[in-house]
């Protein structure tokens, strides 16, 4: 990991080499000689990673060289930060930076310098004190306790039904080509292993298959030893056989391999492989073979999988669900005799469903837990073990070893990472648990901690496009899940961290001084507060998780480089009266919830220097001081939710990239041309704060902007600009005062545009033999229309999108009488949502219209007769959401005294029905 940090240092440097080059003359020779050595000693930090069995000598090395690497973070941070207050408030250097303080800054560097050369030479004497001997042994005895054999029975296993068909399913296709590969994915003890075993061993496999050999190959792959084994289990060779199978070198097992194969249907199982090289290399040992010869894979990594055969979908490993957890758990808690029921006593079942529970589904966490307490009968003991279940689930190793502690069987995935990728993993520990996280928040503040290089960028990729991959590799290698998907169904809206993987990021990060987590106990007694005390022994990322009781921060902590809040606002008291006191602050979220009307934000934080990612939140209205304008290394700007006017000097600020101002459209003064050319998101503020000095110029470079206008011809001038941007993909626009919008035929050529909301009058025209809306991209994925005041029946222009998903009609966005949705139209819509029609009085939907529809939502339709009968079509909805309806009409799909309302049958196939309030007719 101190690898990753070192890297992290040696772009903080190049950055500030390019971009603060005039505050660092006089000891620029010294910081580049710093930054050579730093490279060099990444280097040696990567081979030390890669060894997972490092002795405390070499932890010794590494967290030296770590800590000298924040050091000089620190000493460059320090000295840009000293001669940035020398400017003046317009950036104009009033004076060079004194002499003397560049005679302490390039003595400070040199320093640390020295100490990593005297690092760096003593690493090759210490590599060869603790040498391999120790590496070799550490590995083996993992190899032994991780390595699987077919034959070893589970008979307390959970069958995933579902899985197992799916896979047996793809084995059993005829598929007569080259190298045909079937994948199980999953993360560590999700049961890979398992399920591989149980499809080998089903009796249409072995039917199926002329011959089956399983081969298990983990991190340290070792091709001949593998080879070796298939051969062996193959061909069931004689004693003299053997020793001639023995003496083969590694290619010549590969071409015995492949003869032995070559007029076979064959099943070859390569258990628990890490890497596509490792696949590479095996290759040219299996053949075509007979039609419908397969090979099974086990990984960790989807993206494997898909290398090894692009034709094939990985079959996903599931979590087990809350009923086949607790099943497991009794399996192995009550272990008895085949035909008898495994019975937990009464007096222990609470705790045990807690305490599987927090196991998540995970198999292997369960199975660790039930052997634990397959030992400890009273409740006591078992309370024992709930007190601090995560430290018993990590000690404990059954004596059969197919389980050890559960991290270190997820830590092998950790372990694995690149180095870019691992603070950016360590980095999800900071968010409590069952955190539904933001991807394009993680995203900002991964940059914003500087985890993304912008030496990564190329062509048109953005740091925000190579976080995402970050982000998607983390997610291929089953280290983070998916939570929501986003408007277009493909990519990720939010993620989360198993809990169990969480614990696993808070023990690594806590191991490395790379965050501290204040968790104030849940109990609060009146006048109870947590009093923290912030120290220069603290990590330099600190993350202050809910509770009930009140957390008072306070003290100087000028290394502190993260301050995250997910306290309830209510409860977080600062007691730092200056900014001074985290001076060298890149990441900060600030709440206020308290009852004043207006926040004046002190001027103080003008002196955050190297602040990137600003948030700040509040029940009032937030005045921004002009003292913002200092920030010049700000990268994201979020405001919510009211923001008075915004200061002029915010646009000064060139590295700016993503700025949210509240919810309620502002004035932006003095935009001025070549001020937005780095801006990639931009919401929400008033149109003439671009049209006023020919910003609009500008736009080129947009993905997400909101927009208001007070004059229709704006609106031309604007689309026309955004038509140029390769990137838009977010477009919110209101055009206020009942003022109809012009012409919106400049859309359809933003082919990028994926989501979209409209505001105000759509101007139509009844002469037209399309409708308005017939202009709309077909990217279009989501769509919102709102106060359009349509009289024409937009459904038959809107069914035709072919990516539509989403499709919200607000508040008096259709007058008319009468929705129509024909057949075969609206083929991707996934959810819709109908709002406050005042004069709808009847919908219709035609068979075959909506196939893949899952949520439906109607509020506030006053007028609706009677629910569409081509609602029982479609067989995919999930859920419908009624609110704010007549109770005449709701009671038409209910069932009341037993008596089946009139459109009862149009949705008794829906599985949910939920009615919030409804109306006096």
């Amino acid at each position: 990991m101190a690898e990753a940090f070192v890297s992290l240092a040696i772009e903080r440097i190049s950055d500030l080499l390019i971009h603060e080059a005039v505050f660092l003359l006089g000891v620029r020779e010294e910081v580049e000689g710093l930054k050579a050595e730093l490279e060099r000693m990444k280097s040696s930090l990567e081979d030390a990673d890669s060894r997972q069995d490092q002795n405390k000598l070499n932890r010794t090395l590494v967290r030296q060289i770590r800590d000298l690497a924040y050091e000089a973070e620190d000493v460059i941070d320090d000295s840009i930060l000293h001669a940035a207050h020398q400017r003046g408030f317009h950036g104009i250097i009033k004076k060079f930076t004194e002499p003397s303080h560049l005679h302490k800054i390039g003595v400070k560097v040199k320093g640390i310098q020295t100490k990593l050369e005297s690092i760096s030479k003593s690493l090759p004497a210490y590599n060869r004190i603790s040498g391999t001997e120790g590496s070799s042994s550490v590995f083996e005895m993992q190899q032994r306790f991780r390595r699987t054999y077919t034959h070893v029975e589970q008979e307390d296993v959970v069958s995933l039904e579902d899985t197992t068909k799916e896979v047996l399913a793809q084995l059993m296709t005829e598929e007569d080509r080259l190298h045909v590969v079937v994948s199980i994915v999953g993360m560590g003890g999700i049961g890979k292993t398992t399920l591989a075993k149980k499809v080998y061993k089903h009796d249409d496999v072995k039917r199926h298959f002329d011959c089956c050999a399983w081969a298990f190959i983990s991190q340290q792959c070792m091709p001949r030893e593998v080879l070796h084994d298939l051969l062996l289990k193959l061909l069931s060779p004689s004693k003299e056989e053997r020793k001639l199978i023995d003496k083969l070198k590694e290619h010549e097992l590969v071409k015995r391999l492949y003869d032995v194969l070559k007029e076979k249907r064959y099943l070859v199982v390569l258990d628990d492989i890490w890497r596509s090289e490792d696949w590479d290399n095996f290759k040219p040992a299996f053949p075509r073979g007979r039609k419908g010869s397969k090979i099974l894979f086990t990984t960790r990594h989807k993206d494997l999988a898909l290398h090894a055969d692009p034709c094939n979908s990985p079959v996903e490993v599931r979590f087990l669900t809350e009923d086949e957890s607790w099943k497991l758990f009794k399996m192995k808690a009550f272990p008895g005799k085949k035909t008898e029921f495994h019975a937990c006593p009464e007096e222990l079942e609470m705790l045990g469903r807690e305490m599987v529970k927090k196991c998540g589904g995970l198999p292997l966490a369960i199975a660790v837990l039930g052997g634990l307490l397959a030992t400890k009968k009273s409740p006591a003991q078992w309370e024992m073990v709930h007190s601090d279940i995560n430290a018993h689930l990590n000690k404990f190793q059954q004596e059969d070893h197919r389980y050890g502690g559960v991290n270190g069987i997820l830590a092998l995935s950790y372990n694995e990472l690149p180095f870019h990728l691992k603070p950016c993993f360590l980095y999800l520990g900071h968010y409590p648990e069952d955190w539904e996280i933001s991807k394009k928040e993680l995203i900002r503040l991964w940059i914003a901690e500087g985890f993304i290089s912008p030496s990564w960028k190329s062509g048109e990729m953005l740091m925000e496009d190579v976080a995402e991959q970050f982000l998607e590799q983390l997610i291929n290698r089953c280290l983070v899940q998916v939570g929501k998907r986003d408007h277009r169904g493909t990519g990720v809206k939010t993620c989360h961290v198993h809990d169990l993987l969480r614990d696993l990021c808070v023990k690594k990060a806590q191991e490395e001084n790379f965050l501290e987590i204040i968790q104030p106990p849940s109990n609060k007694s009146d006048g109870n507060s947590l009093h923290v005390t912030l120290t220069a022994s603290m990590a330099r990322r600190i993350a202050i998780h809910p509770s009930k009781r009140y957390v008072s921060l306070k003290g100087k902590y000028p290394n502190l480089r993260t301050l995250l809040l997910f306290q309830n606002e209510e409860l977080i008291k600062l007691h730092i009266s200056k900014c001074n006191d985290f001076k060298f602050l890149r990441v900060l979220n600030l709440v206020r919830n308290d009852m004043l009307s207006k926040w004046h934000v002190s001027s103080e934080i003008g002196n955050l220097y190297h602040l990137r990612y600003l948030r700040l939140r509040s029940a009032g209205t937030i005045i921004l001081p002009r003292s913002i304008g200092k920030l010049k290394n700000l990268h994201t700007l979020y405001l919510r939710y009211q923001v008075s006017r915004i200061p002029d000097v915010l646009f000064k600020l060139r590295r700016l990239r993503h700025i949210v101002v509240g919810d309620i459209y502002v004035y932006v003064p003095l935009l001025l041309r070549d001020t937005l050319k780095n801006i990639e998101t931009l919401k929400y503020i008033k149109s003439k704060s671009l049209i006023e000095n020919n910003a609009v110029l500008d736009l080129t470079n947009f993905g997400s902007l909101g927009i208001s206008f007070e004059r229709s011809k704006d609106v031309e001038l604007i689309l026309k600009a955004l038509i140029q941007s390769q990137r838009l993909e977010s477009l919110y626009m209101w055009l206020e005062d009942s003022i109809p919008y012009p012409d919106l035929e400049p859309l359809s050529r933003c082919h990028h545009l994926s989501k979209l909301l409209l505001r105000g009058k759509i101007r139509e025209d009844p002469h037209l033999s399309h409708h308005s809306l017939k202009i709309l991209p077909a990217n279009i994925a989501k769509l919102t229309l709102w106060e359009c005041e349509m009289k024409q029946d937009p459904m038959a222009a809107l069914g035709k999108l072919p990516h539509l998903r989403t499709l919200r009609l607000w508040t008096s966005s259709y007058k008319g009488t009468k929705l129509v949705c024909s057949a075969n139209e609206f083929l991707q819509l996934d959810c819709l949502v109908i709002v406050a029609l005042q004069e709808l009085e009847k919908w219709q939907i035609e068979k075959g219209a909506m196939p893949c529809l899952r949520s439906l939502s109607l509020s506030v339709v006053p007028n609706l007769r009677s629910f569409p009968e081509g609602l029982r079509y479609i067989t995919a909805l999930q859920e419908m959401k009624l609110s704010s309806l007549k109770r005449s009409l709701v009671e038409r799909i209910q069932v009341i005294d037993g008596r089946e309302g009139e459109d009862f049958s149009n949705v008794r196939h829906i599985p949910s029905i939920q009615i919030d309030f409804t109306l006096e007719d």
